[in-house]
């Protein structure tokens, strides 16, 4: 008999953890990939600067995700001409792919309703312009509280004009990814996340 209520004593203490376990522990991830659309690509438009090489490195951390089988959202802006998200990384059937019509993903759109409904905490972001979309999608995410890193290499932009200075897109690149690190996000290289997917994906970051 005392060792029954032993047991049941283990039990219920045991079940009294798992419930006030926080939900703050489970880490769900996603990859939201911004605006990496035709008109960005030379043959559509001007194209960006590193475009190529930025959306091939996009397109292996997409496979990384489908291959660990997590939530993919693809984003474009709506466009007349040149506004279908580039064929290196073109959604597949399942993929959730949302259309904006602002430099904020989120403005006027599904996808904060989307991510709660999933329970994703973490957004791994990539895509073009680093200085526009990219930014903006990174601060309204850590804004809406989600933990956000970003995969420089997996960015581009191009040059800025203001006045008559005319800011070379790797300045304007690297200083817009020098305010989100430790910002907005971390950021990383397609390195580090290659070398340390696991991490990113599914453990806690601090």
């Amino acid at each position: 008999m005392k060792r029954f209520l032993f047991t049941c004593l283990v039990l219920t203490v045991s079940l009294f953890t798992a419930i006030a376990q926080p939900k703050t522990d489970r880490i769900k991830t996603a990859l939201l990939i911004v605006d990496i659309q035709d008109f960005y690509f030379p043959g559509d438009g001007p194209g960006l600067v590193n475009v190529i090489p930025a959306s091939l490195n996009a397109k292996e951390i997409l496979q990384a995700f489908r291959d660990k089988k997590q939530l993919v959202i693809h984003v474009k802006h709506k466009a007349v001409k040149g506004g279908e998200i580039h064929k290196n990384v073109a959604p597949i059937a399942g993929e959730k792919v949302i259309t904006k019509t602002e430099v904020n993903s989120f403005q006027n759109t599904d996808l904060l309703e989307y991510l709660k409904k999933n329970e994703i905490t973490r957004l791994v972001i990539i895509g073009m312009q680093t200085h526009l979309c990219l930014e903006a999608a990174t601060r309204a995410a850590h804004d809406f509280g989600f933990e956000c890193v970003v995969v420089q290499d997996a960015c581009a932009t191009k040059d800025v004009k203001y006045g008559d200075k005319i800011v070379k897109a790797e300045d304007v690149h690297y200083s817009t990814l020098a305010t989100i690190n430790n910002t907005y996000g971390k950021v990383i290289d397609l390195k580090t996340f290659k070398e340390n997917q696991n991490k990113y994906l599914f453990q806690k970051l601090n």
